[in-house]
This record gives C-alpha cells, sequence and structure tokens, in this order.
C-alpha cells in the first residue's frame, strides 16, 4: 500500500517541528536556572569596570568562568584578550565574541551596585570607569550562551572558539588578537557572531540587518597654520583661526555636495582649539574631526577632499606650501561592520521560532562604530553577523512611546539594561542560533 505523499510530508514537518519546540524548551530551562548566579556574575563586572587596555582582572575572570566550563583556554592573547576552544565532535566552526573593557564616564544610574571606580587609563591618567555601553552585559550574556551550550552538546556537534575582546572602545583589540594569530593558533571559524546591547529597543526583541549595520569610523586631525601677531593690527597676519573657522564650512560640502546621497556619510568636527589670549592671533589652530562611512570608497574620496579642500583655503589666505594644513587620518581606523546577509538570514531563523516574528525586527543601519568589522575583513574572509538585544525595561520604552520620556542613549552615564530579561531574551536566543548552525546541512 502506498502512503500519500501529504502524509509523509505532514509526518516529517511534525517531527520538525516537535524537535524544534523541545530544544527550544531545553534552552530555555537551562539558561532560567543560569539567571540568579548570571545577575551576581554581572553585578560584579558592573561594580568593576576596567578601561581599554587596562582589562586585567576581567579577562582573569572571564578565563576562569571558561576553564570552569570546560574550554581550553589560552589568556593574553593580543594584549588581555582571552580565547576558549570547545570541541565536541566533527561540524562547524563558530566564533562567539564579547568585549570587555569601559569606559572613562561617572556612573549616574542610582543603581545600589553603580561603578564607584576611580582608576587609571593606559596613560595614566586619573578617570572615572562605567559600562556605559553594555559590555558587562554582553559579557554575562556570552557566558550565559556557552554554559547552556555545553550543558546541551547532545543537541549539537563541531567547535566553539569563544573570545573575550579587550579595547572595543578604542578600536584596538580585534587587531591586536588578530595580530596575535587569533586565527592561526585556534580553529579557524567558519562563521564569527555577536551582540551589542540595544538602548533603543525593548527587552524580548532583537534587531538584525543584513548588511552593513555600523558605520566605518576615523579620526581626522587639522593642523591649520598662519601668521601670528596683535589682535589690534590683523591685517599684519594671516589669522588662522580665520581660516580655521572657513575650513569648517568648507568641508560641510564634502557630504553634501561631493558624496552621492544614497551613500551616507558624516564629517563632523568636534573640537576646535587655538590661541592663548584676547588680543594674540595665533600662530595655529587644531581641528579634531571624525568622520563616519559605510564604503572603502566614500572614505577614501572624503580624505581626498579634506585636503584639497584645506589646501585650497590656505592657498585663498596667501599661505605657501610650507604652511598648507597638516592633514592626518588617526591608526585607530574602524571599519564598517557588514553583516554577511546569508549567515543574517540563517540566524534569525530559529531567533523567529523562539521570539515571534514581531519581535526581531530589521533595524537601520547607524553611523556607531565597533571593531568586530575587522573579524571579517581578514584573509581568512570569515563571514560575521552582529545583533541588536533589546535592553530596555519594557515599562519604561513604553512610557517613552506614549510620553516621550528620554531613554538613556549607549556611553551615557544614566544608561543600563533592563538585565535578567535582556540575559534571557540573548543567552536564550543565541544559544538556539548557534545549534540551529551546527545542525544546519
Amino acid at each position: 500500500m502506498k502512503i500519500p505523499v501529504f502524509f509523509l510530508l505532514f509526518t516529517a514537518l511534525t517531527i520538525t517541528l516537535f524537535a524544534q519546540n523541545n530544544t527550544i524548551s531545553q534552552v530555555s530551562q537551562v539558561v532560567d536556572k543560569q539567571a540568579k548566579e548570571a545577575n551576581k556574575t554581572y553585578i560584579d563586572l558592573h561594580q568593576n569596570p576596567e578601561l581599554s587596555l587596562m582589562e586585567v582582572e576581567t579577562a582573569q575572570k572571564m578565563a576562569s568562568k571558561l576553564a570552569a566550563l570546560g574550554f581550553d583556554v589560552t589568556t593574553n592573547v593580543g594584549g588581555h584578550g582571552v580565547v576558549g576552544v570547545f570541541k565536541n565532535g566533527k561540524g562547524k566552526t563558530i566564533l562567539l565574541r564579547t568585549d570587555m573593557d569601559a569606559l572613562p564616564i561617572k556612573e549616574n544610574t542610582g543603581l545600589e551596585f553603580a561603578s564607584q571606580i576611580i582608576t587609571k587609563d593606559f596613560d595614566g591618567k586619573e578617570a572615572p570607569a562605567m559600562h556605559a555601553c553594555g559590555h558587562d552585559i554582553h559579557m554575562t550574556t556570552w557566558l550565559g550562551t556557552l554554559e547552556t551550550l555545553v550543558k546541551l552538546k547532545k543537541e549539537w556537534q563541531g567547535t566553539i572558539v569563544a573570545i573575550a575582546q579587550p579595547a572595543e572602545e578604542v578600536s584596538g583589540g580585534s587587531n591586536a588578537m588578530i595580530a596575535d594569530g587569533l586565527f592561526k593558533r585556534f580553529p579557524k571559524p567558519d562563521m564569527a557572531l555577536a551582540y551589542h546591547v540595544s538602548a533603543e529597543l525593548p527587552t524580548g526583541t532583537i534587531g538584525y540587518y543584513p548588511g552593513a549595520i555600523f558605520a566605518g569610523v576615523n579620526s581626522v586631525d587639522i593642523k591649520v597654520f598662519g601668521q601670528g601677531g596683535h589682535g589690534a593690527m590683523p591685517h599684519t597676519t594671516v589669522d588662522p583661526v580665520v581660516l580655521a573657522s572657513r575650513i569648517v564650512l568648507d568641508i560641510q560640502t564634502i557630504v553634501s555636495r561631493e558624496i552621492n546621497p544614497v551613500h551616507p556619510a558624516v564629517v563632523t568636527v568636534g573640537s576646535i582649539h587655538g590661541g592663548t589670549k584676547h588680543n594674540i592671533i595665533p600662530d595655529e589652530v587644531d581641528l579634531q574631526l571624525t568622520v563616519r562611512f559605510f564604503d572603502m570608497d566614500v572614505y577614501r574620496h572624503i580624505l581626498e577632499a579634506l585636503k584639497r579642500i584645506t589646501k585650497g583655503d590656505a592657498i585663498s589666505a596667501g599661505l605657501k606650501e610650507d604652511k598648507w594644513p597638516l592633514v592626518k587620518a588617526s591608526n585607530q581606523f574602524t571599519p564598517p561592520v557588514v553583516n554577511n546577509a546569508d549567515l543574517v538570514l540563517s540566524a534569525i531563523k530559529p531567533m523567529k521560532q523562539f521570539l515571534g516574528n514581531e519581535n526581531v525586527v530589521q533595524v537601520e543601519p547607524l553611523t556607531v562604530g565597533e571593531d568586530f568589522g575587522k573579524y571579517g575583513l581578514t584573509e581568512e574572509h570569515i563571514p560575521i553577523a552582529l545583533f541588536w538585544l533589546g535592553g530596555v525595561n519594557k515599562a519604561k520604552y513604553q512610557d517613552h512611546l506614549e510620553n516621550g520620556t528620554l531613554l538613556p542613549g549607549l556611553h551615557n552615564a544614566a544608561f543600563y539594561p533592563d538585565f535578567e530579561p535582556t540575559f534571557k531574551t540573548g543567552a536564550k536566543a543565541m544559544a538556539l542560533t548557534m545549534i540551529h548552525i551546527f545542525n544546519e546541512k
């Protein structure tokens, strides 16, 4: 007797749905049991932040917890970087990354466990420290995901490369770890995944974008020269303050008149410094700029335009070549975070099954920077995917929608995520995603 095809298909679909629901149930149970202990970890990390390039104690904590989970742990990779490898049979290799560094901001959250830390930065200057960018919740969610995968290792096969990266805020940590042999000394990943907590999405939601989700970023310094003199006799000088002011206005035309409008870009002058006294025209003025872009050709055009426009303004002021402005791009260059579209679309399937379609939303790209993009630009050409993890308390988010109440943003002294729902959503969704990818043919 022949069995109808539709019956076979129905049976196969039923078995698949049962398996998926069973996995979701198992993951949820494991993460829920972790939440209380994870909160202790989060509070400890929040109260004891360490600035970029200074993450000694934080790195030790990450290494210790990885070792307790059974990972083969290597420390001091590219500075304070930590790499943990967990092999669980033949299969894909997935890199899961967290960052560890805090920001030099004095906390103003009102939390009982708010950071009171006053420390010294890498240059020896005294500074407050706070996890105002959510790296504390990144680390805690990362650990929760890894613990879940270890406890449910019968549900998947493959290799996890877990990295705790230093110095994300100064855009040096990823480069340092790569230069120290991240993809040579350890199993080469088939893909790399990461979260960034969102100060704009409510808890229980995840944001994705199948392309360039974050902008490339660089800082540019422009030194403007002139011929100083007495403020009462400006005709005997070439005033660099006036020249710098002209430059500030002229370079606004780079984005508005030279860049194709369909290619977003930002050129912002964030700082002007020059002069010492009311009646003295100085010899030079310093400008500090931030440049944002999603396309490398756009970035190169901006740099060329900055040199061309500043040179032209200097010539128009009568300055010779030896006093043309110096335009110098920083070596702390951060490329765009370009998510691999296929990887993103594969990753969100289990997220949607767990959270519902309405809670896994496609977001617009932002011009913030994140050095996670560097892992996708090496010679290994590793596909990457970074997701926004909603961190705003739902009641506060609703108040924001209904009454326009402002939400503290990332890098704000009052920012902190709503821990438990953020942690549970993040750990469950990422664990389910990694199990799905490990098992995907």
